[in-house]
């Protein structure tokens, strides 16, 4: 009998099903089908390819409250902010059909004459994609879409915890006329037993990943060894900048929002807060008071924050606020009895140099700090191996606008409190990856370039 494993729910702990527990085998026959699939799915028309993607946004919104529920089932988000989830994600969808019928190119005459150079981007192959728990629908089609559009075909790790919402988006591509064997989703609670042996398989010339830095680092030496085209979206340690002149309307709502979607589960989550000390009172006091609101518990609950994912990830916020040195300001109810709860929290009193502000809390935890002089902002902003996402909330918005430029991050939302968008290039620099995802960008991360140099006499 084929092994299996269950898929709980974070919020009270029930079995939402059980899957199977593929291992290595069923890995390399997921490459043995890609790799079957490739040379009719690469030379698939662009149009044709286009039209599967948009028809697979368009049932993903037919099923938007169906996925939704499952999506919380299985991570235990809240109903809207797990429907909102199912709306970004069919957007890759959409976008990446448009792109799908733009492959671009260039024709041009060599600087020293006597040669015209004929430019072309072609797909790079069979892809492994690898990814989070945190968003399983969007983290899913963010990497499949453009793999699709480019030509390329896939296998498909999604995390243990959530590998209900892949498969449940792949026989939506099935439904959307998808080939067989394009798509492949492997599930397992042997991660790096299927992707080392992915990086191992001489037919797959493409991973991308999304998780963990500490992960990150282990897969690039892997991939390394045959240098396989990596694309990592990695870790975030994001600031959350308030000036003195900001919108303190504006900017507590940007922080509930950058803070707190998906429980401050995300890579993108606001991680510490640097607050100009003349509103610093007013704001925390304002954030706190919207917070103590909160409404904790399971998404069937009409709740607005769901669990953490585990008890292990309960057990590590925990510790962080207890080992933070901070004072508990403000703080919302939770629930008792089973599932993974934490309070959301707003802390105060954050000593200089803290754990809490140097690693990434993935929780529902808003460490405040306060700053009077920019440049020494800056500094402490930039003291840290990641370099994801940033927010800036201030009046004049040429200082928002240089603020941002000064930030050592991939994307800085300037009076807003997000910035993930299919359209835009989603990625980090130093420590929080290499490569983007979304935009034209995203396309070309599952193209390869070439070019053709033809004779041309003078």
């Amino acid at each position: 009998m084929s092994r299996t494993f269950e898929v709980l729910d974070p919020a009270t702990l029930d079995v939402v099903a059980e899957v199977p527990d593929q291992g290595v085998a069923e890995a390399r026959q997921a490459v043995d089908a890609a790799t079957a699939a490739f040379p009719s799915w690469s030379r698939t028309a662009p149009r044709r390819r286009s039209e599967i993607l948009h028809r697979a946004f368009e049932l993903m919104l037919r099923d938007r409250d169906e996925l939704a529920r499952l999506i919380s089932r299985e991570n235990g988000k809240s109903l809207s902010d797990a429907a909102g989830e199912v709306t970004y994600a069919a957007e890759f969808f959409r976008w990446f059909a448009e792109e799908a019928v733009r492959p671009g190119g260039e024709y041009g005459e060599a600087a020293a004459g006597g040669a015209r150079t004929l430019v072309s981007h072609h797909p790079v192959g069979v892809a492994a994609l690898v990814t989070p728990w945190n968003f399983p629908a969007a983290m899913a089609t963010r990497k499949i879409a453009p793999a699709l559009a480019a030509g390329c075909t896939a296998v498909l790790k999604p995390a243990a915890e959530t590998p209900l919402t892949a498969l449940a988006v792949a026989r939506l591509l099935t439904e959307a006329g998808l080939p067989d064997g394009v798509v492949t989703v492997v599930t397992t609670t042997d991660s790096s037993g299927v992707v080392g042996a992915w990086l191992n398989d001489e037919r797959v010339r493409k991973i991308s990943f999304t998780g963990s830095t500490a992960v990150g680092r282990v897969l690039l030496r892997h991939a390394a060894d045959r240098v396989v085209n990596s694309s990592m979206e990695l870790g975030g340690n994001a600031p959350f900048i308030v000036t003195e002149d900001a919108d303190l309307d504006a900017a507590v709502a940007g922080a509930m929002v950058a803070k707190f979607r998906n429980g401050g589960q995300a890579c993108t989550a606001a991680n510490r807060f640097y607050v100009h000390a003349a509103v610093a009172d007013e704001f925390v006091a304002r954030f706190g008071a919207r917070v103590e609101k909160l409404i904790v518990g399971p998404a069937g609950d009409g709740s607005d924050i769901g669990p953490l994912i585990s008890a292990a990830a309960v057990d590590r916020v925990r510790r962080a606020v207890e080992e933070s040195g901070a004072r508990i300001a403000h703080q919302a109810a939770c629930p008792e009895g089973a599932g993974h709860f934490y309070p959301p929290t707003v802390l105060v009193d954050v000593p200089a140099g803290a754990a809490i502000l140097r690693e990434e809390i993935f929780g529902p935890v808003a460490p405040v700090v306060t700053w009077t002089d920019e440049a020494a902002l800056l500094a402490q902003v930039n003291d840290t191996e990641y370099g994801l996402a940033a927010y800036v909330f201030a009046g004049d918005l040429a200082r928002a606008l240089r603020l941002g430029e000064s930030i050592e991050a991939g994307m800085v939302g300037i009076n807003r409190g997000l910035v993930s968008d299919p359209s835009a290039p989603f990625g980090g620099v130093k420590q929080s990856g290499l490569g983007r995802e979304g935009a034209r960008d995203g396309l070309r991360e599952f193209q390869e370039t070439r070019y053709l140099s033809v004779d041309w006499p003078a």
